[in-house]
């Protein structure tokens, strides 16, 4: 019967965990980067700069 390679499946666990930890942080500073509040505030604000400007034009 073979040996099982636990040295192998430590290796993979850590490797995963290491993965899930890089893409945990990723996400933490993209969310600190782009709040979701400012982000609709100045979808919101582009709108009605938009919508001033051509008022102002006609």
């Amino acid at each position: 019967m073979a040996k099982t390679n636990f040295q192998y499946e430590k290796r993979q666990r850590e490797l995963e965990k290491k993965r899930k930890a890089e893409e945990k942080a990723r996400r933490k500073q993209e969310a600190k980067n782009h709040p979701a509040g400012e982000q609709e505030a100045d979808e919101a604000g582009f709108d009605s700069s938009e919508t001033d400007t051509s008022t102002a034009d006609d």
